[in-house]
C-alpha cells in the first residue's frame, strides 16, 4: 500500500489552492517552515513540498471530461485531452465493465498531473456500431469498421468520432 506521494510545490499557497480545487478537500496539515502541506486521501497522503523533485501523480476524479472542461475554463493548461486508455473486461486493474478515461494537465507549479475516471463501457449500439462481429480500424483520428455480418467482398464501412 502506498502511504504517501510527494509533489514539488515552489509556491505552497498557490499549490494548496490548486490541489484543494481538484481534490475537493482541504489540507489536513501545514508546516511552514519547512514548507510542507498534507492532504489525506483515504489511506494515502499527498505531500506538497518545496524540497522534493516533481512526481507524476494520477488523481481519481468523478469524470475526467467534466473536470478537464472546468479546469480549462479556469485557465489550467491541458497537456493531453481526455481519452479512453483501457476497457476493463474484468476487475484486474479497474472496475469490470468500465472504460478508464485519462487526461494530463499542468498543475500550478508546472508538474504534469494525470486525471483518471471510470465510466461504463458503452454498448456498440450506443455509439452507432452494429451488434455482432466488427472489425474496427482508425484512419486520421476517425474509427471505421467493417460489419462482419454483411455479405459481399467490400462489406459495410461506417465511421464515427470516438471522442
Amino acid at each position: 500500500m502506498i502511504a504517501q506521494v510527494a509533489q514539488r510545490a515552489e509556491d505552497l499557497d498557490r499549490a494548496t489552492g490548486f490541489y484543494t480545487a481538484i481534490l475537493g478537500v482541504e489540507p489536513s496539515a501545514r508546516f511552514d517552515p519547512p514548507g510542507l502541506v498534507f492532504f489525506s486521501l483515504g489511506q494515502t497522503r499527498l505531500l506538497l513540498d518545496r524540497a522534493v523533485p516533481s512526481a507524476l501523480v494520477y488523481l481519481a476524479v468523478e469524470d475526467v471530461r467534466v473536470t478537464v472542461d472546468r479546469l480549462r475554463a479556469e485557465g489550467v493548461d491541458v497537456e493531453t485531452e481526455p481519452h479512453v486508455i483501457f476497457s476493463h473486461e474484468d476487475d484486474t486493474l479497474g472496475p469490470a465493465g468500465t472504460d478508464e478515461w485519462m487526461a494530463f494537465i499542468k498543475d500550478s507549479e508546472g508538474n504534469t498531473v494525470g486525471l483518471v475516471s471510470h465510466a461504463p463501457t458503452p454498448e456498440p449500439a450506443d455509439i452507432g456500431l452494429p451488434r455482432g462481429p466488427v472489425v474496427p480500424f482508425v484512419i486520421s483520428g476517425l474509427c471505421y469498421y467493417r460489419d462482419g455480418n454483411d455479405s459481399g467482398d467490400a462489406g459495410l464501412e461506417r465511421s464515427f468520432d470516438p471522442a
